[in-house]
């Protein structure tokens, strides 16, 4: 392919992108990840800070993961740190699908705890692909200080990633289930719940530490 054909493949790609129609966008989408070439990616990247639609969203992840992470990967580490809330989130999203570790120093505290909770929740989804061996323990600490934050997609969200720790999440987990706030102490039960027994379910597992919390509070109470 010359070097002209190149540059109208991409153009006409980048204009499939950025048709109106959802299904034109997501066969451009499917076109560039069957046929991978570095001129995609920043056009990929780019429509992922936009793209209304999640199956667009997920098409073009999984396009940038057709690419080389040596390319995709530097492009992306400095889109987290993007003003958009949806950048930052896709970005993140599509790290931990390519699973390169290289990403992990971006996945920085102020990602864990960020205000929005799209962009918390793929930061801690990604933290548990990407952190390397010997740095679990830490990022438990991180994630338990996000107990009891948020909806109940947000506390399954981080219930999840907690769990994923395996043993080395459980002593921050187990050390929030004191915790004087109630939000914080049920959302910590619940995760050590499913800690134990992943097919209990995380509603049972919440409902659980509702009847824990309340037994302790009426017991304090009594006291």
């Amino acid at each position: 392919m010359t070097r002209t054909e190149a540059g109208t493949r991409t153009e006409r790609a980048v204009q499939g992108l950025e048709s109106g129609s959802p299904s034109v966008r997501l066969r451009a989408a499917l076109a560039v990840g069957t046929a991978p070439d570095p001129g995609f990616i920043g056009p990929l990247v780019e429509r992922c800070a936009v793209e209304p639609d999640f199956s667009v969203r997920e098409m073009l992840t999984w396009a940038l993961t057709r690419h080389p992470a040596s390319m995709t990967v530097p492009v992306l580490v400095g889109e987290v740190r993007a003003q958009s809330a949806q950048a930052r989130s896709q970005a993140l999203h599509t790290l931990s699908k390519i699973g390169d570790r290289r990403a992990w120093p971006a996945i920085t505290p102020a990602l864990l705890s960020d205000a929005d909770d799209e962009v918390a929740r793929s930061a801690w989804r990604a933290a548990v692909v990407l952190v390397p061996e010997g740095e679990e323990f830490e990022l438990a600490i991180a994630m338990a200080a996000q107990l009891g934050r948020g909806d109940r997609e947000t506390r399954l969200s981080l219930s999840r990633a907690l769990v994923a720790l395996g043993e080395t999440g459980g002593p921050a987990v187990s050390a929030a289930t004191n915790d004087p706030d109630l939000r914080v102490c049920a959302h910590a039960i619940a995760t050590e719940r499913l800690r134990r027994d992943p097919d209990a379910g995380f509603e049972s597992a919440i409902e659980h530490a509702k009847r824990v919390v309340a037994l302790s509070t009426a017991g304090r109470e009594e006291r």
